[in-house]
Formats: C-alpha cells, sequence, structure tokens
C-alpha cells in the first residue's frame, strides 16, 4: 500500500524548482558549474535517504523539489544509522571524494535543505538522526540527555 499525499506543512512556502534548487546549492556552494551542484545534490539527498526514515522523510521530500524527492526517497534506509561523521565518511568512500570535499557539499545541499524543510521540521529530523547531523545542517550541537542508571 503506498503512502497518500500530504498537504505540505508549510502551505504558504513558495515551492522551489530543481533549477532554482541547483542554483541556490551553486552560489551556497561557490561551485564552478551546474553540473557540479547539481552532483552535490544528488549524492548527498542520496546519502540522507540511506540515512532518514518515517514521517520526517515522508516530510522533507514534500518539501523538495520532484525530483530531488526522489532521489531522496529512492534509497532504502540502512539498516544500522551513522553517526554525522560516519555519514561524511561513507560518502566519501561511496563518490571516491576526499571527506573534506563531501564536508563541503553536504553544507552546501543541507543549507538549501535547511531552508525548504522550515525549523520546525528541521528539528524533527535530527531529532530522528543520531549525533553529529546538527553541525552538517549549520545547527549547533545539543548534547542529548544520557538515560541514567537506576
Amino acid at each position: 500500500m503506498y503512502d497518500q499525499p500530504r498537504p505540505r506543512a508549510h502551505p504558504s512556502r513558495t515551492a522551489m524548482t530543481l533549477d532554482q534548487m541547483l542554483e541556490r546549492v551553486r552560489y551556497e556552494g561557490a561551485y564552478p558549474t551546474r553540473e557540479r551542484a547539481a552532483e552535490a545534490v544528488h549524492h548527498v539527498l542520496s546519502a540522507l535517504g540511506r540515512q532518514l526514515t518515517g514521517d520526517e522523510r515522508v516530510d522533507l521530500a514534500q518539501c523538495l523539489p520532484v525530483e530531488a524527492a526522489l532521489t531522496l526517497t529512492a534509497q532504502v534506509p540502512d539498516a544500522g544509522p551513522l553517526t554525522g561523521w560516519g555519514f561524511v565518511k561513507d560518502l566519501a568512500a561511496r563518490t571516491g571524494a576526499t571527506p573534506a570535499t563531501v564536508r563541503w557539499d553536504t553544507g552546501a545541499v543541507f543549507a538549501i535543505v535547511t531552508r525548504l524543510a522550515g525549523p520546525d521540521l528541521l528539528a524533527r529530523i535530527l531529532h530522528r538522526l543520531p549525533d553529529g547531523y546538527a553541525l552538517l545542517f549549520g545547527q549547533p550541537e545539543l548534547r542529548r540527555p544520557q538515560p541514567t542508571a537506576a
């Protein structure tokens, strides 16, 4: 059974086209070409799609341009979640790029994803993901309370 489309969380937000998203990522990442920005978007959203599950995945997909949403949701989530640093290392290994380049690409793409998602959805996404993702999204990394032994 397929999920039914949900109304957009922020109907007043103007939808962004893929071309607009790529231009914003190109500007944010200071990429020399639109193709390089598109490559960064594809790799980063694919990697995020392997980590993000549940309603947050569905809600984020609805905030993205259709083509970007398909890239995110086409990925089967990994069985074991990765920390933020693990995310960067895994993506570097998959793409053959250096961790520094992947970190740059991730920051450029996530800056736009952050704007599209809005603060409420971003907070839910960060709550679902393991430690280390807040910094990738340009947010302060707050320590999660550790369970106390009873």
